[in-house]
């Protein structure tokens, strides 16, 4: 089955196929030297049980390890002598890998990258030589401040929903795992009808998609594909937690800072209730992005309270979380969280203004074009909303929604979503503060 869609002004059209086994193709020629394909599955952290957490994670270091048709190493060095690059990425809701060849190389590398990650070996050997390599790495992450603040930030915002877990999991769960779990885990979530295969750059579409296609028909069959042992919810079924009516408060010291963190978090809508999110996407803006967002303007350059700030729309598809975060000094904790309560309070009552609005449209609208300009960031783009969502015309759309809001929307959305006086807050403050 293939389609075609209408995309933004200026936009190459993608066109997108599904195989017979269940495989979502979405090629689109784009005049660079370069291809890039990135295999989207949807599977993260977000699908996983407490007992398992960080599976997901793990898995992807053990994808690079080999295969029956690849020793362990082999893809890396074939990659490498054609100066190819390779990478992977886990979240809550999904798992990527790309690979990013010269067109000429394209045919050769592109149906390595789906023979590793359709039929990775995973042997006990190297399953327990990697469990230390991850438990490293968790190890690492628990030491940097910006991870163990986001990580204590997440906690508090969703106290029910899965997007609480770290990615990488605890390290008593990672030191619990069996081969046979991560077997198991991988015969569920990694088969064709569960991904997406996003392909850009300077090869003809029908070409990148028989390249693609004929690869995926060759990798050898995952023989655990019949016998699933492992069946994490699917995240429709999960339920949006309740707006926070009250001040909820985590406190802790961190003798590793040498300046206090503090995050005001929000739920906010998710990917599922997508139209209720491009306001917000245009408030974290306002408030807390740029050198002329009035955040930083009156908390750093006016008053000097912080040494930086910023804000984020983090939007996952059941629910998001819309932050404030600043590095300041801890004796000025109570009245940044007041200044940014107080800022909330006037994008309430106050409509923002038409020549500020226009310049923040552009900006947010401009900057999703910007990002979208190499093949490797159009594969993220359509990878990311066609697993996500199963359609790409949000993708193109976004820029007109952005461009569309009014001074009203916004004021709406501040009204709705970010209480003055009902959030999450995180705070670190190093010793003796």
């Amino acid at each position: 089955m293939t389609a075609t869609l209408m995309a933004a002004p200026g936009y190459e059209t993608p066109t997108i196929r599904q195989l017979a086994n269940g495989l979502t193709i979405i090629a689109q020629q784009m005049p660079v030297e370069a291809v890039t394909l990135n295999l989207w599955l949807k599977v993260g952290s977000a699908y996983e049980t407490d007992e398992i957490n960080g599976m997901a994670h793990f898995l992807e270091h053990m994808v690079f390890k080999g295969t029956a048709r690849l020793a362990n190493g082999e893809f890396e060095r074939r990659i490498e002598a054609r100066g190819a690059v390779t990478n992977a990425a886990t979240s809550q809701e999904y798992t990527q890998y790309y690979i990013t060849a010269a067109p000429q190389d394209f045919a050769e590398l592109a149906p390595l990258q789906l023979e590793v990650v359709t039929n990775p070996r995973l042997d006990t050997e190297a399953f327990e030589r990697e469990r230390l390599v991850v438990l490293e790495e968790i190890r690492r992450a628990q030491d940097n401040p910006r991870r163990r603040a986001f990580s204590q930030a997440m906690e508090v915002c969703f106290e029910q929903l899965p997007y609480r877990r770290p990615i990488l999991g605890p390290p008593e769960a990672i030191a619990q795992f069996q081969v046979e779990q991560m077997r198991q885990f991988h015969a569920a979530w990694y088969q064709p009808q569960n991904m997406v295969a996003a392909i850009a750059g300077n090869l003809p579409v029908e070409e990148a998609i028989a390249i693609v296609s004929e690869g995926m028909e060759t990798a050898v069959a995952n023989p655990l594909a019949d016998s699933l042992g492992y069946l994490a919810p699917e995240p429709g079924v999960m339920l949006p937690e309740a707006p926070f009516s009250f001040v909820v408060r985590r406190e802790s010291v961190d003798s590793s800072l040498q300046q206090a963190r503090l995050m005001m978090l929000w739920r906010v809508p998710g990917l599922l209730d997508l139209s209720e999110t491009y306001a917000l996407d245009v408030l974290a803006v306002i408030l807390a992005q740029g050198r002329t967002s009035r955040l930083h303007q009156e908390l750093r350059e006016e008053r000097g309270l912080v040494s930086q700030i910023g804000a984020s729309n983090l939007t996952h598809r059941c629910q998001g979380a819309f932050s404030i975060a600043a590095h300041l000094d801890s004796k000025h904790l109570a009245a940044v969280e007041a200044a940014i309560a107080a800022q909330i309070r006037r994008l309430q009552s106050e409509p923002i203004s038409e020549a500020e609005l226009a310049r923040i449209r552009t900006q947010v609208a401009n900057r999703f074009i910007f990002n979208n300009e190499r093949p490797g960031d159009r594969t993220h783009l359509h990878g990311y909303y066609y697993s996500q969502l199963g359609e790409l015309e949000a993708a193109f759309a976004y820029p007109g929604r952005i461009q569309s809001l009014s001074a009203a929307d916004i004021q709406a959305c501040a009204q709705r979503y970010l209480s003055s006086d009902a959030y999450g807050i995180v705070t670190l403050r190093p010793p003796d503060a």
